[in-house]
């Protein structure tokens, strides 16, 4: 899948993506207790988009690390597209240097395959 077949009502999400920046973690209060949270950017040769890192995987990644999410879900959040690797999803980060670089990605340049 690719950022620009996202939907705000996208399921079982599986892409790959660069994270482009990452703000900084804050503490929130959720359904299930207090968590850590952090809003970075990410995208692909076919555009970026907001992603919620949780709790763990916020340590996990850094800017310009190439990550994979397996079934996460799109959401609207503050008026734009959002996606999180949610409960039931994974992110992991991921070696793939011919994935497009960083610069590439936010100049627009990225040529899709």
């Amino acid at each position: 899948m690719k950022v620009s077949e996202l939907t705000s009502s996208s399921r079982r999400v599986d892409i790959k993506l660069r994270i482009l920046s990452i703000e900084t973690p804050r503490d929130v209060r959720t359904s299930r207790g207090s968590a850590r949270v952090a809003t970075a950017t990410a995208g692909d040769e076919t555009g970026t988009i907001k992603l919620s890192l949780w709790n763990d995987d916020i340590d996990l990644v850094s800017e310009d690390s190439v990550i994979q999410i397996t079934n996460g879900y799109v959401k609207t959040f503050q008026g734009e597209k959002q996606l999180s690797s949610g409960i039931y999803g994974e992110l992991v980060v991921v070696d793939d240097p011919m994935f497009p670089s960083r610069e590439a990605i936010m100049s627009g340049t990225a040529e899709e395959d």
